[in-house]
């Protein structure tokens, strides 16, 4: 049985093109990129070459980037090195409560060692408001860290607003983008954003590898500890074929392309709401549908189904979906971002499934999860009628 993968918000399979890469640098490529010999010096234009291909992705310049193990290891390193830098300045940080664990743990912890931290409500489509975010806003702000996009529901915060905020102020801006980086077209230069944070594996790249945009001025010291690569930004020895990868996996995404996605996933979510609909399943979209969100992401709630009992009858049938981030999802807590939406006490919040989308995904995949769930909602209400 060919099992049909919706979840891409997770992680993306590798393609063709980015595993080839991979294993050409692997072969081919293995000189320490800190050398001065020629093996050396092979590795290090292969790497700088990737860092202008990011760069030019966000309007960066290539110095601006640096290489990291990934989306966890940019935001901690972003949060908690400026909080470290500048808080001769302040203590106070401004987030969404509906950020990434990788963001809300390490403010986490900057709370418990003396930082004051705003969180931000959403609404129920999981949007922030300007007015809120303006009063948070205060002389003692030194940090700003608000995604771009949600990895649950698929809101896209108003980056550019905020920003445009912020540019007079002392507090420097950063964005995790690990979700909406090659979906939406980001400009570092247009929405004023001093950080952002991205990883590869949700560009059909390798695992294990990511980047940290920091405009030239926001200096800080090295989070990992130990030589002086990447030009004392970040130690450890340069992961070069897993760079390289990253930078096809980004040469693959124009800005055409992501328009396409875009629409296409779009296009998914239409045809599933109407699919299910026709079917007579009591559901209903956690969110909004619109093209101004990240839609690849989409959150069902499944009317007095258990998101556990949904989310097993599928994969025994086959089918691979998310209870919510695949960070969290071992873990028995219910979504803090439905639970922000939503409120603690809503159904929603231990009755929803997150389906997502990706570059491999059909309408054959589509058909295949929309019939096999509607056969397991119609079981389980059927068993529960005779009980």
């Amino acid at each position: 049985m060919k099992e049909v993968y919706l979840d891409n918000a997770a992680t993306t399979p590798i393609s063709k093109e980015v595993y080839a890469e991979l294993m050409d640098k692997y072969k081919n490529v293995f000189g320490n990129a800190s050398t001065l010999y020629g093996l050396g010096r092979q590795s290090k234009e292969v790497m700088e070459h990737s860092r202008e291909i990011i760069a030019k992705s966000i309007n960066a310049d290539p110095d601006e980037i640096v290489f990291t193990s990934g989306g966890s290891e940019s935001d901690n390193t972003a949060i908690m090195q400026t909080a470290i830098a500048r808080k001769k300045l302040g203590n106070h940080i401004i987030t969404t409560a509906i950020e990434h664990e990788a963001v809300l743990k390490p403010l986490k912890f900057l709370e418990n060692h003396g930082f004051r931290v705003t969180y931000l409500p959403v609404d129920k489509n999981g949007n922030i408001s300007l007015d809120d975010f303006k009063e948070a806003l205060d002389d003692q702000t030194i940090l700003v860290t608000i995604m771009t996009g949600n990895n649950e529901v698929g809101s896209v915060m108003p980056i550019h607003e905020i920003g445009g905020i912020l540019k007079d102020h002392q507090a420097w801006f950063h964005t995790d983008a690990v979700q909406a980086y090659g979906l939406l077209d980001i400009d570092v230069q247009r929405d004023h954003i001093d950080m952002l944070s991205t990883s590869a594996h949700k560009i059909n790249g390798p695992k294990m590898i990511g980047f940290l945009y920091r405009r030239t001025g926001v200096n800080f010291p090295s989070f990992v500890k130990g030589g002086d690569q990447e030009e004392k930004r970040r130690a450890g020895t340069e992961n070069v074929p897993a760079i390289a990868a990253f930078g096809k996996a980004v040469e693959t995404i124009t800005s055409q392309e992501k328009a396409h996605r875009q629409e296409k996933y779009l296009k998914f979510k239409h045809y599933i709401v109407d699919k299910l609909t026709k079917n007579g399943i009591d559901f209903e979209v956690n969110g909004e549908i619109t093209e101004h969100n990240l839609n690849h992401v989409f959150n069902l709630w499944i009317k007095g189904m258990s998101t556990y009992v949904i989310q097993t009858n599928l994969d025994l049938a086959g089918i691979a979906v998310s209870g919510g981030s695949a960070c969290t999802a071992g873990s028995i807590e219910p979504s803090h971002v439905l639970v922000a939406m939503y409120g603690e006490d809503s159904p929603r919040i231990s009755e929803s499934i997150r389906v997502s989308f990706g570059r491999y995904t059909t309408y054959e995949d589509l058909d295949k999860f929309i019939d096999a769930l509607v056969k397991i909602v119609t079981r389980i209400k059927k068993k529960e009628v005779k009980e």
